[in-house]
């Protein structure tokens, strides 16, 4: 017999499962990029910049926490309470170039220049209830305070809205006002321990600073309004 003819079948590749010997590479050492060094320079003055100046617009605009000095909101509020008062209607109102008229019932943050005259000084801000608004008559007699307006020709007593029994029960003194066009009559809930619109008459809505939203101190005490 003739021998056949083998064919050979080229080899499969191998791979191998070891690296082979080879001399370290050494590379260059690298300085820190000084472009990222002078980016996170920037950054961190930039958040130390605009930190301070996002608060202040927050305080000016939005809103800021106040802390109650005296009795004369007793006993809704009490002395050394902390608040937030509520910025936005009274800024969104000076934007549109509208009054910012309060509420019957809000208790608002104002300031009074007319203080000066009773030796305070004019940057000194209240927190008083808003008792009247622009176009109403207010009586104070015998103890009883009394708001005339078109719904109400003979006269209703706001206190009577005072479901919590918050505010006193007696108004001293004696006065009978008519509040002006963008002012409001005010008065503190501790009607006998409180300088108020009795004394310094209604004021002016541009001296409003805002509205009381909640109370956070102390926490037993804490709501909103």
């Amino acid at each position: 017999m003739s021998d056949l003819h083998k064919h050979h079948l080229p080899s499969p590749p191998t791979v191998t499962t070891q690296d082979t010997a080879r001399t370290p590479i050494q590379r260059p050492q690298q300085s820190p990029p000084k472009k990222d060094n002078w980016r996170n320079i920037v950054s961190t003055v930039a958040v130390l910049l605009i930190a301070p100046l996002f608060a202040l617009f927050l305080i000016t605009f939005v809103f800021q926490s106040y802390l109650v000095d005296g009795p004369s909101m007793e006993t809704t509020l009490q002395n050394k309470d902390r608040l937030i008062v509520w910025k936005v209607p009274r800024t969104w109102a000076r934007i549109t170039g509208h009054p910012y008229i309060p509420q019957r019932g809000d208790v608002v943050v104002f300031t009074e220049p007319q203080l000066e005259s009773f030796g305070q000084k004019a940057s000194k801000q209240l927190i008083k209830r808003v008792i009247a608004l622009p176009g109403e008559r207010v009586v104070v007699k015998d103890g009883t305070l009394t708001v005339f307006n078109q719904e109400h020709p003979d006269g209703f007593q706001p206190d009577e809205n005072d479901t919590e029994n918050s505010i006193a029960d007696t108004t001293p003194g004696a006065l009978d006002i008519t509040v002006p066009d963008n002012h409001v009559f005010v008065a503190g809930d501790n009607r006998t321990n409180s300088l108020d619109s009795r004394a310094f008459g209604p004021i002016a809505v541009d001296n409003i600073v805002g509205k009381l939203a909640a109370r956070f101190l102390p926490f037993s005490e804490a709501r909103r309004f």
